[in-house]
């Protein structure tokens, strides 16, 4: 009994949702207002521009030192990435006068080595960018919608006390948090670092759309296993909270292995992946955190509200 009072005092998650509700609720206005301001510094995936390809036949200079030739220019979302058998890729949006830009790229870099070859010039342009930005749009509410019909047809049997098709929405909402949440913060990152966001973060963010389903199902799933043995009997917000006591463990720690890995890639990985990773590091926490503190908390309230 000492045990069983000991542990109800300690995991009383369901009880304390409305802390957890607030906390979430002014972060998500936070993050809005600041998108709202700042908006997202994007990069040239979807606002077009020019990338070069380097070729150097004695070494290749680092990428603070082609940096520094071009700074200058002003180029706007400069990166550079190195690549094996001396070859670089610099990319860059041009803006206006692309030609302009593009030549006194060239002459700056020939003028630093004059063992530099300009292998391949590309360009993608507006209107393709505007058809990426459609897509990765499209791609994430597709994922969203596709999400909340497995759900409410993966838990078609537990009809009681709260609907299926009310697990879907609880999902989805604990979806949304996580999404604004993480596009927040890169709102912050690119207002203060230049940390730019292309097609890896839409990739990112479908990657944690799918991770925090996964998470939020784990929990759904121990709450229908314990319907099923109490026959409903029971109070449901505490067959909830039992339910999250049980599967607590097993979500943290499944967490924290991702979030070494994730960490180790953000401080010892290449630059051209580092805001993929940042993406799915903050992604993963926060869903964590919504399937265990949001989602099976909202399915408590609505069966709260409908009683």
């Amino acid at each position: 009994m000492g045990i069983n009072n000991k542990l109800e005092i300690y995991m009383k998650i369901i009880q304390k949702r409305n802390k957890f509700f607030v906390l979430s609720a002014i972060l998500m206005i936070v993050s809005f207002a600041l998108i709202s301001t700042w908006g997202l510094k994007l990069g040239m995936d979807f606002v077009g521009g020019t990338k070069l390809t380097l070729k150097y036949e004695e070494g290749v200079p680092t990428n603070d030192e082609i940096s520094e030739q071009l700074k200058e220019l002003e180029l706007g979302s400069l990166t550079i990435q190195s690549s094996e058998e001396n070859t670089v890729f610099v990319r860059f949006v041009t803006g206006e006068n692309d030609e302009e830009v593009l030549n006194s790229v060239q002459e700056k870099l020939k003028g630093a080595r004059e063992d530099l070859l300009v292998e391949e010039v590309s360009y993608i342009s507006s209107t393709v960018s505007g058809e990426l930005k459609s897509r990765a749009l499209t791609a994430i509410i597709f994922a969203v919608v596709g999400i909340a019909l497995y759900v409410a047809w993966a838990f078609r049997k537990v009809s009681h006390p709260v609907e299926s098709w009310k697990y879907g929405i609880a999902a989805v909402v604990a979806l949304a948090h996580d999404t604004l949440l993480t596009v927040g913060l890169f709102s912050v990152l690119g207002h203060f670092y230049g940390i730019e966001v292309n097609i890896p973060f839409v990739a990112a963010l479908l990657t944690i759309l799918g991770y925090s389903v996964n998470d939020t199902i784990v929990v759904f799933d121990r709450v229908r296993e314990n319907l099923n043995k109490s026959g409903a009997k029971d109070d449901f917000e505490e067959t909830v909270n039992t339910s999250i006591n049980e599967s607590l463990t097993r979500s943290i720690n499944t967490s924290l292995t991702v979030v070494v890995v994730l960490t180790a890639i953000i401080l010892f990985g290449g630059e051209s992946i580092q805001s993929f990773s940042i993406a799915l590091l903050v992604g993963i926490v926060l869903g964590t955190y919504s399937s265990i503190f949001i989602a099976s908390a909202l399915i408590v309230e609505i069966w709260k509200k409908r009683n």
